[in-house]
């Protein structure tokens, strides 16, 4: 039942009528081990690890597996990571940090060839801590193979991503997808009518990776691409403690370091071999095609003098051969990083001179003193049949006959003598009025 011999048996029955339950247990146990480290061996590496990998007053400690690397390879000091880990959770130097238990997930698997997939995303941080401003990692993993290229920046822009995808395509070549998340750099959603047109909408990086034949596709959640955020971690671990050592806060001096350094010592030891051997990188295109490729495109219209305004610049079109008398039509403009311009109208590269802006307003106080011109306009002169016509006609006519009937109604009074409204004053004498009409009539209606 015991799986032991009938000796041994008899052996664990006599140590336990002698000695109780106690002596059941391995004479070993509580001792020290043949193969333990010495003990000043041990005190020179925790206090090599209090002096120089548990950083300052707010700085993260370097980790067990972070710390047995530099104490191999600046110190002299080989020593197994575990057996790190156990000392400095011993002397409080290390904790084990436990999260809350997550969602039941299921974690995708790894694409079968290399460059069938690569994961690109930034990551901000302050990689300099407090020597440096902080910046943004542009971070390239292959999700086969986890091969890495990182490129150190300001900020995640377009041409930040662009050089790192150059530097990738030099390197390896042309991967099938790129998988990014959905900021409005790699991929912006389609608007309404775009969806009913069935289009795709392309942003300045999409269409640069359109031209190399490459697609694009969007995670929707930054557990989709956790390759590279993992990635990203470890970065922000080992990196940033490695910049430290360094003593580098520039760019410039950071990239050549994970160029030369780094990222070669990172894909050594982290890099895994594919499921499949095939490499589904295409063939990389020179430089001078990538010069093409990665480059700003825009559409501008041409003007009848053959100018294009580009950014409040004024391009003044040089006229070729088979240039059109009248231009019809818009203009592609193409602009390097470096700034460089190409204008293409009608898939023929056309020369161009730069042109002054145009003069600025002068102040009021130069302004000449201008004399008023005046312009005589033609005027528009309504018809008889115009409402407001026949409106004041209507008003002119009661006018009329209440002014008729009061003239009556004076006469009647016995003002007949008087000189009628209208009348000549130097008359010649014996000159009668005109008869007074008839009262039986009415002198509101009839014509007058």
């Amino acid at each position: 039942m015991l799986a032991l011999s009938y000796r041994q048996v008899k052996r664990l029955w006599r140590r336990y009528r002698q000695e109780g339950a106690i002596g059941l247990q391995h004479r070993s146990a509580g001792r020290e081990s043949h193969r333990a480290k010495p003990r000043v061996f041990r005190e020179r590496v925790l206090r090599l690890l209090r002096e120089k990998y548990s950083g300052g007053p707010g700085e993260p400690r370097c980790g067990p597996t972070l710390a047995a690397e530099h104490l191999a390879e600046e110190d002299g000091l080989p020593i197994d990571e575990e057996t790190l880990r156990r000392w400095m959770l011993e002397e409080k130097l290390w904790m084990r940090t436990r999260g809350r238990k997550p969602a039941h997930l299921h974690r995708r698997a790894r694409k079968e060839h290399f460059g069938e997939m690569v994961q690109l995303d930034g990551s901000f941080h302050a990689w300099y801590e407090q020597r440096g401003a902080p910046g943004c990692l542009m971070n390239m993993v292959d999700d086969a193979t986890g091969i890495t290229h990182a490129r150190l920046g300001e900020a995640e822009t377009i041409w930040a991503a662009a050089q790192v995808l150059r530097a990738w395509i030099e390197r390896y070549g042309v991967p099938l997808v790129l998988y990014t998340d959905w900021k409005n750099v790699y991929k912006v959603a389609p608007t309404p009518q775009q969806e009913l047109r069935g289009e795709e909408p392309l942003t300045q990086f999409g269409g640069m990776c359109a031209r190399l034949g490459m697609r694009i596709v969007g995670a929707h959640s930054p557990q989709a691409k956790g390759r590279v955020e993992r990635n990203n971690g470890v970065h922000q671990d080992r990196l940033v403690k490695k910049l430290r050592r360094q003593g580098i806060h520039e760019d410039a001096a950071a990239n050549a370091y994970l160029a030369r350094h780094y990222l070669p010592a990172l894909n050594l030891r982290f890099a895994k071999n594919p499921a499949q051997p095939q490499d589904y990188h295409r063939p990389r295109p020179s430089s001078a095609e990538l010069d093409r490729v990665f480059r700003l495109q825009s559409e501008r219209w041409v003007s009848n003098d053959w100018v294009v305004r580009h950014h409040n610049r004024y391009l003044q079109l040089q006229p070729t051969r088979r240039q059109q008398r009248w231009p019809r039509g818009k203009a592609v403009l193409y602009e390097s990083e470096e700034g460089a311009l190409e204008v293409c109208y009608r898939g023929e590269t056309m020369a161009f001179a730069e042109l002054c802006e145009p003069p600025s307003r002068s102040a009021e106080g130069e302004q000449k003193a201008t004399v008023p011109v005046r312009c005589w306009q033609r005027y528009h002169h309504p018809g008889p049949e115009n409402p407001c016509k026949r409106q004041v006609a209507s008003n002119m006519k009661r006018v009329r006959r209440r002014m008729l009937a009061e003239a009556v109604a004076a006469r009647r009074a016995g003002k007949g003598a008087c000189v009628p409204p209208g009348a000549a004053k130097d008359a010649a004498p014996g000159c009668t009025p005109a008869p007074l009409p008839d009262p039986t009539s009415d002198p509101t209606k009839g014509t007058f």
